[in-house]
């Protein structure tokens, strides 16, 4: 299937960094490591916790874009081991995600906690599909206690994904998360 995060990242010009640098042999062993597309409980639970997460996507110009996307925890949803979905809230009308998604279609996924300092990446293909197209997506991802207006729906196919070390992340909490400290 080659769907390892390795071959969407290690790329011949990756690989020659690696190789210059001493690490491509522990590499090469993580290409053969398997497919990793299907999400397991572990990933699910991180998934489903996040209130937010960065989107990369790249315009039909070759320049990437990051955005940062965020709403209550659960907002981005699994909708089975393959595929994420989130409502895709309305914003500062630029549309650049939406216009590289709809031109190119492929994402990446950044979720990250902090107070723990796990991260998670997901190379995905993405779809933007419109409210009326489908009804009973929409119901799923629907948070009723949560104002914002959904514009549209996005929709996640996981081509890839791989946890990535803690070294440098500095936790951060919010402010729910250090009330809740029985101090």
């Amino acid at each position: 299937m080659d769907q390892n995060f390795t071959h969407y990242a290690f790329t011949d010009s990756v690989k020659a960094v690696q190789s210059a640098q001493g690490s491509r042999k522990a590499y090469a062993r993580a290409e053969c490591s398997g497919d990793r597309y299907r999400l397991s409980a572990d990933e699910i639970h991180f998934v489903e916790m996040r209130d937010s997460f960065y989107l990369s996507s790249v315009g039909e110009n070759g320049w990437p874009y990051v955005q940062f996307r965020g709403g209550p925890p659960g907002f981005l949803k699994v909708i089975n081991p393959e595929t994420l979905a989130m409502p895709d809230f309305s914003g500062n009308r630029q549309y650049i995600s939406t216009g590289n998604i709809n031109a190119i279609g492929k994402v990446m996924l950044f979720l990250i906690d902090y107070p723990t300092r796990q991260r998670l990446k997901i190379w995905a293909t993405a779809d933007v599909l419109q409210l009326e197209h489908y009804p009973e997506l929409e119901a799923h991802l629907k948070l009723p206690k949560y104002r914002a207006r959904v514009e549209r729906l996005l929709r996640f196919r996981i081509q890839a994904f791989d946890w990535n070390c803690q070294q440098h992340i500095t936790p951060r909490f919010t402010i729910e998360e250090i009330n809740a400290l029985d101090l």
